[in-house]
């Protein structure tokens, strides 16, 4: 017969793509995790991984089993997540994947409360890139994600939070500082500082200020890194401009706020959201986090209709 602990293990191996690793991951030693795999394969009469290939990779007929093995596992812990939240009992694992523009502006001012008041849920936060947090989530290796949405990625929920204004932070001497009103059409490409792809607040600059990437620039060397802070750093001491979310910009001294202006003919938005693959599991532990988000910002950034929603995908 089947046991979920084969089943758990074929899943690792599929996540991890290699044997000792997975076994790691399960806390078994290797030969324990392959006996099992093996004792299926011969109880199923045929072989779930091609071992000849490195890393190792299902077979046609184990992709499918394995794809059900998933599902089979998710219901087995959704029925352990219901007969917790029946007896109001949260506790476990809680693993949170989220971007790293989001992340030093946002998680201080949740986390600490939110952990207080679940004493008994063990909190991991992960700061990663949208696509690894896609990944992350369809490999059960996450339970949600804070990302700028839309996504519209299939066998993902987007659950949006809040909306946060996309501002412009420049050099004091910056001719932006001075100018009174500043519409998209006055943003140049040869003085802007951009993190580097796989940021989707890079996309959304480039989409809301239709920059020219061929362009040449003006600035003193090519930065390739996603820290905001590293940019504004730059900025202040190398001269040109970039764009920064909102919750940055409330973060800064009053004489740092005196070089962030705001566009005059639109208010650009990004749409924060919490992403999931699999609400019912730990339904309530996502709400919970929802709740935290939102009552740890300020109350205008949940209104939607303030502004423009900058897509990046």
């Amino acid at each position: 017969m089947i046991s979920l602990i084969q089943l758990e293990y074929i899943v690792a191996v599929d996540t991890y793509r290699h044997f000792a690793t997975a076994a790691e991951k399960c806390f078994v030693t290797q030969p324990t995790l392959s006996m099992q795999i093996i004792k299926l394969e011969e109880q199923l009469d045929l072989k779930i991984f091609d071992r000849s290939k490195q890393p190792v990779i299902p077979t046609v007929t184990g992709k499918k089993i394995i794809e059900q093995a998933r599902k089979i596992l998710d219901e087995s812990k959704r029925l352990d997540q219901l007969i917790q939240e029946e007896k109001d009992d949260l506790f476990g694992d809680f693993r949170v994947g989220v971007i790293p523009t989001i992340s030093p502006y946002l998680l201080y001012r949740f986390s600490g409360k939110f952990k207080s008041e679940n004493p008994n849920l063990h909190l991991i936060v992960k700061e990663i890139i949208t696509e690894d947090i896609i990944y992350q989530l369809k490999n059960d290796l996450i339970d949600v994600g804070i990302v700028v949405s839309p996504i519209n990625e299939n066998g993902i929920t987007e659950w949006p939070i809040y909306y946060e204004e996309m501002q412009i932070y420049s050099n004091k001497n910056h001719r932006l500082t001075s100018m009174s009103k500043i519409k998209t059409k006055d943003i140049h490409t040869n003085d802007i500082w951009l993190l580097n792809d796989g940021h989707c607040f890079r996309n959304q600059v480039v989409n809301l200020c239709k920059i020219n990437k061929s362009v040449n620039s003006d600035l003193p060397f090519e930065f390739a890194g996603g820290n905001i802070e590293t940019l504004l750093k730059i900025i202040d001491k190398e001269g040109g401009y970039t764009l920064i979310p909102e919750l940055a910009s409330m973060e800064m001294s009053s004489s740092k706020k005196k070089q962030v202006s705001k566009f005059s003919n639109i208010t650009p938005l990004r749409e924060v959201s919490l992403i999931y693959t699999r609400k019912y599991e730990k339904a309530k532990f996502i709400d919970l986090l929802a709740e935290a988000i939102k009552s740890s910002i300020p109350k205008s950034l949940l209104n939607k209709n303030r502004g423009t929603i900058v897509e990046w995908r």
